[in-house]
């Protein structure tokens, strides 16, 4: 199995950050593989997906290299790079998108500087064998990110906002578990196979693969939101693990029954929809953009008329649907919504 070697001082400095980069891979791979994993990502596809092939049909490198690079048992090194923490956090503090857009332009330079016979060895594991004569090239790296480009600027950054969100709910998920159960509980169904197997070994994944040591580098772990996950590096210093958001958060509930918005409001219609699983108020916060104070009157709201419960987890109050509220949620779907009321 593929393990990491740890020590204490790289595990105390590891943390959660959000990578506009690692979500533009992501989502390239989603597009070369054609398949959705939830409705949200489906419906996602159905948008970009018929520009994505319109493009790779005009252009046999880009297809080649997206087969090579993206179709096998590894994802190349090629089109994966660990965020650098800075342009990260800056990135999840964006208001309006530009710090974002910088945060992607410099973690992608790195793949467009890439010496041309990296590139060719990332390709080469990556296929496991010969590379085709098409991508013998001198612009290699720079087709590379001019893939990724095109799906960040087509298909991420319009929709960079709610998926911020999405990831920070995500990663206020984690934390909590990791202050109620340490790094064991955070990388707890982080991604498969993943897991903290003690004496300083992290577990990344199930494949015979040599262990790392990494004793000394910056930790980071990334979420997405597109299915799927990787590992990515800069020797010796920086390792990442890119992991998939959590199902729920990863589809941000839903499209809200129109009925239950008239009878509840919008504000809390949608609250109640998330929470099918329980969630905190910072949360609910990150995943609908409200502010602080009016997902708190709605929870309080929702709470007195029975419809949530409350109970406290570590440091954290978390919220859940109560049968009621589950009813109430459910019969709005079946298009039932008057039967609860007569």
């Amino acid at each position: 199995m593929g393990w990491w070697q740890v020590n204490a001082d790289t595990l105390a400095g590891s943390r959660f950050v959000i990578s506009p980069l690692a979500e533009a891979t992501a989502a390239l791979i989603t597009l070369a593989q054609g398949t959705a994993a939830h409705p949200q990502e489906h419906a996602w596809l159905n948008a970009h997906l018929p520009a994505f092939r319109a493009l790779l049909a005009g252009d046999p490198v880009a297809a080649a290299l997206l087969h090579a690079g993206l179709s096998h048992r590894w994802i190349a090194d090629l089109f994966t790079q660990p965020p650098t923490g800075n342009a990260a956090r800056d990135a999840a503090k964006d208001p309006v998108g530009d710090s974002a857009q910088e945060a992607f332009a410099a973690d992608a330079a790195r793949i467009r500087a890439m010496p041309l016979d990296a590139a060719l060895a990332d390709l080469s594991v990556a296929l496991g064998g010969a590379i085709p004569d098409i991508l013998i090239r001198p612009d290699l790296p720079e087709r590379a990110y001019g893939l990724l480009h095109w799906t960040w600027a087509r298909t991420v950054a319009p929709d960079w906002q709610r998926r911020r969100r999405v990831l920070e709910a995500d990663i206020v998920a984690r934390t909590a578990h990791l202050a109620q159960g340490g790094w064991s509980a955070a990388l707890a169904g982080m991604r498969p196979g993943m897991g903290w197997l003690g004496d300083g070994r992290l577990r990344i994944n199930c494949h015979d693969v040599p262990p790392r040591e990494i004793s000394g580098a910056r930790l980071f772990f990334t979420p997405v939101s597109q299915s799927g996950g990787w590992v990515a590096w800069d020797e010796p210093s920086r390792y990442a693990v890119m992991y998939p958001c959590a199902g729920v958060l990863a589809d941000p509930a839903a499209e809200v029954p129109e009925a239950l918005r008239a009878l509840l409001g919008p504000g809390r219609a949608r609250a109640l929809v998330l929470l099918n699983s329980p969630k905190s108020t910072t949360q609910l916060v990150a995943l609908t953009g409200q502010p602080l104070g009016s997902v708190g009157r709605h929870l309080k709201v929702l709470h007195a008329a029975g419809l949530l419960a409350r109970s406290r987890a570590g440091r954290s109050v978390l919220y859940y649907r109560t049968a009621a509220g589950d009813s109430l949620v459910e019969a709005q779907y079946r298009g039932f919504s008057k039967s609860i009321f007569d």
